[in-house]
This record gives structure tokens, sequence and C-alpha cells, in this order.
């Protein structure tokens, strides 16, 4: 995809949460979904007892839109970050009730028990100080697109993964100031809550996330490196939010780079450098089946 003006784009993308009791899921979830459909967005959204979470793309208007009756319903602190996309990054629209808006899979209150907000202005000079651990909160397949300078990663899988990681590393964390950072920002909500749950009295977290920063601070001042994984059809995001060069392997969902896609390993649809021992010789051949018919549309 070519990198334009948002003027010229025709899809906004919007990525958006906020922690806010949800007395009725199932409603919003059907007011949802006529929205979403009516107006033609594309993309996911996530509506649990904790309030909600998502990524969607369409006109302005559509997004302007769902905004509005966000707001309207009483998500009056949204967290939301647009970026924009030449193409429709997601296929259809799809509203999902779960039991978490982001799975941490412990009881936390991010409303209460959020660590410290550090706006992107001040990140570069937070992380630079001797005595601050700056913690990735992201999946590993993440991690790999890009990170800032220093970062621990904690090699997780999932994000349900992150607190086993915290009890196996609580002798390095503690008596350290800590900062998390990820995506958009949801995750660092409930890490940082946790941290804090557990006695962790210094813990801070980049507002906004990693999108903000990209959005926010020039490239030539950046201590970010690499591009930033993004959940849709663009798979990475750089500086200024513009979309980046990797792209996606069909089998494993890692983010690979020019030099990757140029690997013996990797075959389009199939396998990548990454995937290719874990999978049987009879699943390629399956997976190939799939490329056909993908490249035949």
């Amino acid at each position: 995809m070519l990198s334009v003006s948002p003027s010229s784009t025709p899809f906004t993308v919007l990525a958006l949460y906020q922690f806010r009791s949800v007395p009725d899921p199932a409603a919003l979830r059907a007011e949802l979904l006529e929205l979403g459909q009516s107006s033609g967005l594309c993309g996911t959204l996530i509506v649990a007892p904790e309030g909600i979470n998502g990524t969607v793309a369409g006109s302005r208007a559509a997004i302007d839109g769902l905004t509005a009756f966000l707001q309207g319903a009483g998500f009056d602190r949204l967290e939301a970050k647009e970026s924009h996309s030449t193409e429709q990054p997601f296929k259809r629209f799809k509203v999902r009730l779960k039991s978490e808006i982001v799975t941490l899979g412990l009881p936390v209150e991010p409303t209460s028990q959020a660590g410290q907000y550090v706006d992107a202005g001040a990140w570069n000079a937070l992380i630079a100080e001797s005595d601050v651990v700056v913690v990735d909160t992201r999946n590993r397949y993440e991690v790999s697109a890009g990170t800032f300078e220093g970062a621990v990663n904690p090699e997780i899988d999932s994000f349900r993964e992150f607190p086993a990681w915290l009890d196996a590393h609580a002798d390095e964390l503690a008596g350290k100031r800590i900062a998390m950072f990820c995506t958009g920002g949801i995750r660092c909500e409930k890490s940082t809550s946790l941290l804090r749950e557990r006695g962790y009295a210094d813990v801070l977290h980049l507002r906004g996330g990693i999108l903000k920063y990209l959005e926010a601070v020039p490239e030539v001042d950046s201590r970010w490196h690499g591009e930033c994984f993004v959940f849709d059809g663009r798979v990475t995001v750089g500086h200024g939010l513009r979309e980046g060069g990797a792209a996606m392997c069909h089998s494993c969902g890692w983010p690979l780079s020019a030099n990757e896609r140029a690997h013996p390993a990797y075959e389009e649809g199939v396998s990548c450098p990454q995937c290719v021992e874990a999978t049987t010789e009879a699943q390629k051949a399956a997976f190939r089946d799939r490329q056909r018919m993908y490249d035949a549309q």
C-alpha cells in the first residue's frame, strides 16, 4: 500500500478503548452491530462488563457516527487513536461479547489501580533514566517488528502469560521504577494495575501507547526501532503512522520484513523462517491449496 496524506485516503482506522461498567453488554452489542453494518464499518469491537475495545475502519462519516454513538452511551473518556489506510484493512464487521476487553485472566481494577500516565513527549527522558526498567507488554511476534531501545521483552505468546512472567522476575523488578508500554495503551492499563496490586510503588505507562508516540514524536528524536505491529491488513505502521513494509505469514501470523520474505524458508501462504519446522508436509500441502484458491480470486 502507498503512504499518502490522510485527506486522500478513503478509510479512517480508529483504535479505541475505555474501561467503564457496562450493565447490559448484550444490548450494547446489538446496537453496535446494527450501527456498524448500516454505516459500512469493518473491523472488530469487543464488549464486556468492564468496557469496550477494538479497531474499526470506514469512511469519515462512519467513524464519526460510531464515536458520537459511544459518547452518547456514556463512553465519554474514550482512548482513541486514528490513522489512515488506502485500502479497507478489514474484511467484515464483528462485535464480540467477552468477559474481558483485553484478556489478562486475573481480576484487576484499571479504573482505580492503573499506573501513572506518561505523555509521548516525556517518554524519551523517562526511559533514558538509569533506574528505570522499560517493559514491553506485547506478544513476541509483535515485538519482532519493533520496540523501544533497551526495552525488556517478556517473550510471551499471549497477554495471559504476563502474570507468570512477572512472578518469575519479581526479584529483578523489586525496588525499581517500571515503565511499561503496548500498542495503544490498553494492556498497560491492566499490567500496571497488576503491578500496583502486587506492591510495586513506582509504575508508569505510555499514554496512548506506541501509536501515539509514533504520531507525536519526530522520527529524528525517536527511540523507537523498527515498525509497530497492528491488528489489521496493514500489518505494521511506522513513524507518522505511515503504513509499514511488513507482510504477514498466513501460516503463523508473524510479521515478516523484506529480508525474511527473501529467506528460502518463506513460501507465501505456506511457511516462513519462524514456522517452517512447526508444520507437517501435509499441513503445508493444505496451505498451498488455500493459497492457490486465494490467488485465483
